[in-house]
């Protein structure tokens, strides 16, 4: 299994790990509620999303017989969704307290276009690989 697999899922459940542990804090005590944004997104972006990119690596391009369009992506896009998640709930949760403070909004929309971009990369590297025209023997 290839690095940036293994750290997607191991990136999953840990994330997975985290958002439980919030989410009973919120059921047991309602001060803990402000969390509920970053809960929600750990929950799809961390536990989800990184879940399935990591098998959608592994499996995907075994399903179509074919490599990896590109194994750097695959590293690329773990690091820039781990960076824009944690800078999304980071920057977006300081807003929540410093609403003067207009930096965070700026941070928070380009943690969110840094998440996005990492998804356009997962989408191009699994299309590039499943549609890729077969070779000739």
């Amino acid at each position: 299994m290839d690095r940036y697999v293994k750290n997607f899922i191991l990136a999953s459940m840990l994330y997975l790990v985290v958002a439980s542990v919030m989410g009973v804090m919120m059921a047991v005590d309602t001060r803990f509620i402000a969390l509920k944004f970053i809960h929600s997104h750990f929950m799809l972006l961390g536990w989800v999303s990184m879940m399935i990119y990591g098998v959608g690596y592994h499996i995907l391009p075994r399903f179509s017989g074919r490599l990896i369009k590109s194994r750097l992506l695959g590293e690329v896009q773990f690091y820039l969704s781990n960076i824009g998640l944690i800078g999304l709930t980071l920057f977006y949760t300081l807003r929540q307290y410093n609403p003067e403070k207009t930096v965070y909004a700026t941070l928070t929309s380009i943690s969110g276009f840094i998440e996005v971009f990492s998804l356009f990369i997962f989408f191009y590297n699994i299309a590039a690989t499943m549609f890729a025209k077969e070779e000739e023997a």
